[in-house]
């Protein structure tokens, strides 16, 4: 497994190539390709993966896969809210709380 340093190390990397690229990008020609911008959840995919043979890489979630993950985290929250809202009256869990 990745440990917890190397994660905070890739995405200390990333954040500070964005810091360095940030001022150089403002003053790049507007004839730049559009497609060539830096990524750093790209950048962290890759450093997070580059010390897994190729035939195993498929087998981990990737930084940017659990990201998108964690971002699902709030509308799951609020599915089990609704469930909860419903249950509750009828089980009595929460005779305390009015809605």
């Amino acid at each position: 497994m990745i440990s917890t340093r190397r994660i905070l190390a890739a995405a200390c990397l990333a954040a500070g190539v964005t810091a360095l690229a940030a001022p150089s990008a403002g003053a790049a020609e507007t004839d730049a390709k559009a497609g060539s911008s830096l990524s750093p959840i790209a950048l962290l995919d890759a450093l997070a993966t580059s010390d897994i043979p190729e035939s195993h890489r498929g087998a981990l979630p990737r930084p940017s896969q659990q990201l998108a993950q964690l971002n699902r985290v709030p509308s799951d929250l609020d599915q089990l809210h609704q469930i909860t809202d419903l249950a509750a009256p009828v089980t009595g869990l929460l005779p305390g709380l009015q809605t």
